[in-house]
C-alpha cells in the first residue's frame, strides 16, 4: 500500500442534528452501517466496528463486541483519548460514513465504507487530518466464530495476517504506521497533519486459499461514493422527507444480498426487543412476510431492477411442494436455519440468550401463500418480465392453500405458543384467491379452477367477518373467540379485504389506537396477562405497524392525522437514518435487530402514499 495521501476533505452530512451524547447503557442507535451488498457492520459512535460477519450476513462474526464486550473482537480508529465523535454523517446519497472528533490538538476524520467486492469483502477505513496534528490509535482485537476463537497472528510482505481455522484476514495499512502486537490485540499509532491520509483495509479469505488482490482504499472510497450518488439518483421520489425516505432505499439496497438478489430482515442477531429480557432472534435470513411491502417500496421509487431479482430470489426459494413452503429462507434460498444459542456471549446489555439460525423457519404461517401470490400479482401489473413457471407456481399454492386454510397457524408474528386461527393469516387466504381469480378474469389463458377459487374467496371472506369480527365492540380481533388485537388488521384496507370507508374498518382501526397505542406509537399485540407468544417479558412499540396505522388513517380520510404520525416515526431515525424494529418511548431507545428491513419498508412505502404517485400495479 503507497504512503499517506493528501486531499481537500468533504463535509461531514449529518441526517439530522440528534444530540450526541454518553450514555451509560448500550444504545441500539448508537451505530452507523456500512456494507458491500453481501454483508454489513455496524460502526459505533466512538469509532469502533463492533459487529461484521464474513464473508456472509449469515456467517459467524469476527467483530462480535455487539453482544459482548472488547473481548469478543472488535476494530477501533479514534484520536488517542477520545470516547465519542463530535459528529458523524453519510455522505449524501452513499452508504460511506464520515465520523469526526474535535480534540484539544486539532481535528480528525475517520471515512469507513466496504467497497463493492469483486472476490472478497474489504473494510476500508481511511484517517485524515482536518485541523492541527493528532495521535490516532488503532486497535483491531479479531475474534473469529462470534467472539470465541483466537486467530493466529503473523507478518506476511509487511502486512499482518490472522488465520483460524477456514478464516484468514489480512491487515493492510500505508508504510510508515507504527503497528505491534500485545495481548492477542493489533494495535498502531500515528500522527495526522491537515490534510493528510492513512488508510487501513481488512479483506477476509478462505485460509485455504492465497489472498485476492488488494483494493486500492482511495480509488475504492472515490468508487463506491460514485456508485452511489449515481443508484440513488435513480430514485423517482421527490416529496416531503425525501432525505429520509433514500436512506430507507440505501438501507434496503444494504440488507440485499448481491449474488441472489434476496434482502435480509437485518444485519443482526440477539438484538433484545425488552433490554434485559429473552426475546432475541436470528433476523439474517429472508422473510416471504416482507415481500409484497418490499416490491411495492422498490418499484414505487423506480428501482424496477431491484424489485426483479427480489421477485426472481422469491420464485426460486418456494419452488418445490407447496406443502414444505417456509415463512423464511436463507440468502440463496437455503431451507434448514437450525436454531442455537451461545452460551458466551452475554447478550447486548446483558440481554441473554444470543441465538443463531430461527426455529421459527418449521412454523405453519398460512399467511405466506397470499403474501407470496400477491407478490406475483404486483409484479405482473407492475410489468416486471414473466418467467415461464410463474403461473404454475401460483397455480401449485393455491391448490394447497384450498385444502390447508382452514388449519390453525402460528401467524406473522411468529408465536411460540399454541396455534390459532389468527384473522391476518385468514385474510391472506382470501388475498391469495381473490388475486389469482383476479389473474385468470384478466387473462382468460391462463389456466385454474375458477369457480372453486371464487367460492374459496367467498367462504374465507364469510367466515372472517363471522368468526373474527367482535361487533359490540367493532373491531377484528387477533384471532377467532379473542378479545385480545392484532395490529396486522390495519392491513386488511389496504389488502382490499373491505373498503376503507366500511364502518368495520374504521372501527378496526379505532380499536387498534386505543388499545395497543403506548407513546404515540402501536405496539404489534399485547403482552399483557397469558401471552398469546408463549414468551416471557414485554416489548416496544413496532414501528413497522406504526407505519401500517398512518397508512390506514390514511386511507379512511384522516390524512392530517396520518401524516402527524409519519413525522413522529421519521423523527425516531438516529443521526444517520437508520430504524431498528421497535422503540420504547419511556427509555427513548431503539430496540430490536437493527437496522431492520421492515421498518424502512414502512417508511418508504408510507411517504410514497402520502406524498408520492404511487406507481406500483
Amino acid at each position: 500500500m503507497p504512503g499517506p495521501r493528501t486531499g481537500n476533505p468533504p463535509v461531514v452530512h449529518p441526517h439530522r442534528n440528534h444530540r450526541i451524547q454518553n450514555h451509560g447503557i448500550p444504545r441500539i442507535e448508537d451505530y452507523a452501517l456500512v456494507g458491500d451488498h453481501q454483508t454489513a457492520a455496524l460502526v459505533g459512535m466512538n469509532g469502533s466496528v463492533d459487529w461484521l460477519c464474513l464473508p456472509r450476513f449469515d456467517s459467524a462474526a469476527c467483530f462480535a463486541a455487539l453482544l459482548g464486550d472488547e473481548r469478543n473482537g472488535h476494530w477501533r480508529i479514534a484520536p488517542e483519548g477520545a470516547d465519542r465523535c463530535t459528529r458523524r454523517g453519510y455522505r449524501p446519497g452513499t452508504l460511506v460514513l464520515d465520523t469526526e472528533w474535535e480534540t484539544d490538538d486539532g481535528a480528525v476524520r475517520v471515512t469507513d465504507l466496504m467497497p463493492q467486492r469483486d472476490r472478497a469483502p474489504d473494510l476500508v477505513r481511511i484517517v485524515e487530518g482536518l485541523r492541527g496534528e493528532v495521535t490516532v490509535r488503532s486497535t483491531l482485537r479479531l475474534r473469529f466464530d462470534y467472539g470465541s476463537i483466537v486467530p493466529w497472528m503473523r507478518r506476511q510482505n509487511g502486512h499482518r495476517v490472522a488465520v483460524a481455522g477456514p478464516d484468514a484476514v489480512w491487515l493492510r495499512t500505508d508504510e510508515g504506521v507504527r503497528t505491534w502486537g500485545r495481548d492477542f490485540t493489533t494495535h498502531s499509532e500515528f500522527t495526522v497533519a491537515e490534510g493528510e491520509r492513512v488508510a487501513f483495509v481488512l479483506t477476509w479469505h478462505p485460509s485455504h486459499e492465497p489472498h485476492p488482490p488488494f483494493v486500492d482504499p482511495y480509488e475504492a472510497l472515490d468508487t463506491a461514493v460514485e456508485d452511489w450518488e449515481a443508484w440513488t439518483a435513480r430514485c423517482t421520489y421527490e416529496g416531503p422527507h425525501r432525505d429520509a425516505v433514500v436512506r430507507s432505499l440505501i438501507t434496503l439496497k444494504a440488507l440485499t444480498y448481491q449474488p441472489t438478489g434476496g434482502i435480509v430482515a437485518a444485519p443482526t442477531t440477539s438484538l433484545p426487543e425488552e433490554l434485559g429480557g429473552v426475546r432475541n432472534w436470528d433476523y439474517r435470513y429472508c422473510w416471504l412476510r416482507d415481500s409484497t411491502l418490499t416490491l411495492n417500496a422498490l418499484l414505487s421509487a423506480g428501482y424496477h431492477e431491484e424489485a426483479e431479482c427480489w421477485r426472481d430470489w422469491l420464485l426460486r426459494a418456494v419452488a418445490g411442494d407447496p406443502a414444505d413452503l417456509q415463512i423464511m429462507y436463507g440468502l440463496g434460498g437455503e431451507r434448514r436455519l437450525p436454531e442455537f444459542e451461545l452460551d458466551w456471549l452475554p447478550g447486548f446489555g446483558g440481554s441473554a440468550p444470543v441465538r443463531i439460525g430461527n426455529a421459527a423457519v418449521r412454523q405453519l404461517q398460512l399467511d405466506v401463500y397470499g403474501e407470496v401470490i400477491d407478490s406475483l400479482a404486483l409484479a405482473r401489473r407492475s410489468g416486471l418480465p414473466s418467467k415461464p413457471h410463474m403461473w404454475r407456481v401460483q397455480v401449485a399454492l393455491m391448490e394447497f392453500l384450498r385444502k390447508a386454510w382452514r388449519q390453525p397457524d402460528e401467524g406473522l408474528w411468529e408465536v411460540r405458543g399454541p396455534r390459532r386461527h389468527f384473522v391476518h393469516s385468514k385474510v391472506m387466504a382470501w388475498v391469495a384467491a381473490d388475486r389469482a381469480v383476479r389473474a385468470v378474469e384478466l387473462n382468460p389463458k391462463l389456466s385454474g379452477d375458477l369457480d372453486g377459487w371464487r367460492a374459496m374467496r367467498d367462504e374465507v371472506h364469510q367466515e372472517v367477518c363471522e368468526r373474527g369480527y367482535d361487533a359490540k365492540r367493532n373491531t377484528f380481533t387477533q384471532f377467532y373467540g379473542s378479545r385480545e388485537l392484532d395490529a396486522a388488521v390495519l392491513l386488511l384496507p389496504r389488502v382490499g379485504f373491505l373498503p376503507p370507508d366500511d364502518p368495520r374498518i374504521v372501527g378496526t382501526i379505532d380499536a387498534v389506537r386505543d388499545e395497543l397505542g403506548h407513546g404515540g406509537f402501536v405496539r404489534r399485540y399485547s403482552t399483557e396477562g397469558p401471552p398469546v407468544d408463549g414468551l416471557p417479558g414485554s416489548e416496544g412499540v413496532f414501528l413497522a405497524c406504526s407505519f401500517w396505522l398512518a397508512d390506514a388513517l390514511h386511507m379512511t380520510g384522516r390524512t392530517q392525522e396520518a401524516r402527524e404520525l409519519f413525522e413522529r416515526l421519521v423523527g425516531l431515525t438516529n443521526d444517520v437514518g437508520l430504524l431498528s424494529e421497535e422503540y420504547d418511548p419511556v427509555a427513548d431507545r431503539h430496540l430490536g435487530n437493527y437496522p431492520q428491513a421492515f421498518s424502512h419498508i414502512g417508511l418508504v412505502n408510507t411517504a410514497l402514499a402520502l406524498y408520492g404517485e404511487d406507481r406500483a400495479g
